[in-house]
């Protein structure tokens, strides 16, 4: 089998897939990217067992065939070599790979394509068509907010509520909790939910092409498949085994009764956290909020090593005063994912979650973040 492709398209195609890749696989052969050939089109796969890519793109090829070849050398060869027309020939009783280019000439050993997992097949499911600016941001807005505790693997995911009204997605850590809503991609009649893992999402965040295309979602209650042409006309298909898990009651969580409000300019609020946030306990990350009036005053201190921080930035309030604390990393994370000019920030009592609302938000958008506070000592 022989087949001719240029370095720099290979490699592209090779590195949005590589990060499925796990680093100490538990079937030896995962090491591998499966590459199979038919009708001049190179089909190249990349597995963890739990979440499969597939990319496909032309190629310069007379044969069929298929061969696993190991991931990380053929990477590093290509990452080194310039732009270049690049020949592959395999020999497929021996396993043998060899890689011409311009000046050199490589060897490595291959591996049987028939040992490879299947990859699974999601029979019998749900389909939905998602723009794919939709999907990335609806994914760029929760997925920061999962948890990393596989002991509540509910949580390391994200929650899709599909039904005919829209879609909801929820992340939470417990800490904190994240509620992205769309009312233009909808699930049809029926209502469904799954819970998608946090690293299928992270590698399909990274594949979703940049230029305005639709992504097939179709899922059953095992497994998601999706499907989308990605950059320079490649077909790009990502299959994942879903969360077996129960989610828990995120809405019971929400906060309803909320008089204490205060509307503040986002990007002077996480300027100011992120200057207090370096004076906080290194292990609580608390800052103190303080309304007073119109005004927010942000401190934080570390007894440890007597160092303390305070600055007073101007606000919209409503409400009685207030004075509550949070974990800084938090506050800086949410309002990192927010793209309004301002936010409204929504409290109860200092003992009771406070809510982030963007002030403007796209059409058919609506988020909620939640955070849960820090007890002050003042409090105890």
């Amino acid at each position: 089998m022989k087949f001719v492709v240029p370095s720099t398209t290979l490699l592209k195609q090779l590195s949005a897939i590589n990060g499925v890749i796990a680093s100490n696989p538990v079937v030896p052969i995962l090491e591998n990217f499966l590459c199979e050939i038919q009708h001049g089109t190179l089909k190249i796969t990349a597995s963890d067992l739990q979440t499969t890519i597939m990319t496909e793109l032309d190629v310069d090829a007379q044969e069929s065939g298929s061969i696993a070849v190991p991931a990380k050398i053929l990477i590093e060869t290509l990452r080194n070599l310039p732009e270049q027309p690049v020949t592959f020939t395999i020999d497929e009783a021996s396993y043998n790979i060899e890689i011409h280019s311009e000046n050199g000439h490589y060897r490595l050993s291959g591996e049987n394509a028939t040992d490879f997992p299947k990859v699974p097949a999601v029979e019998d499911g749900n389909t939905i068509e998602v723009p794919a600016d939709v999907l990335a941001h609806a994914v760029s807005n929760t997925l920061f907010a999962t948890s990393a505790d596989e002991l509540r693997p509910a949580m390391t995911g994200v929650y899709v509520n599909l039904n005919g009204q829209g879609s909801t997605f929820v992340a939470t850590d417990g800490h904190r909790l994240v509620r992205y809503r769309r009312t233009d991609v909808s699930g049809g009649e029926g209502k469904s939910s799954i819970i998608v893992p946090r690293k299928a999402l992270n590698l399909l965040k990274t594949v979703l092409p940049s230029e305005n295309t639709t992504v097939s979602m179709r899922y059953n209650a095992s497994n998601a498949f999706f499907q989308f042409s990605g950059t320079s006309g490649s077909n790009v298909q990502m299959v994942c085994r879903l969360i077996d898990e129960r989610y828990p009651d995120y809405e019971n969580v929400i906060p309803q009764d909320n008089e204490n409000q205060m509307v503040i300019n986002r990007q002077d609020f996480l300027s100011s956290l992120k200057r207090i946030a370096i004076y906080a306990n290194k292990t609580t990350h608390q800052v103190r909020l303080k309304l007073d009036g119109n005004k927010l005053h942000i401190s934080a201190e570390d007894l440890d090593f007597s160092n303390e921080a305070n600055e007073t930035l101007g606000c919209d309030h409503q409400g009685e005063d207030l004075e509550i604390g949070f974990n800084a990393r938090f506050l800086i994370e949410m309002l990192n994912n927010i793209e309004s000019e301002e936010v409204t920030f929504k409290f109860s009592q200092p003992n009771r979650a406070g809510l982030i609302v963007p002030n403007e938000s796209a059409e058919n958008e609506e988020v909620l973040m939640l955070v849960m506070p820090v007890m002050l000592s003042n409090y105890v």
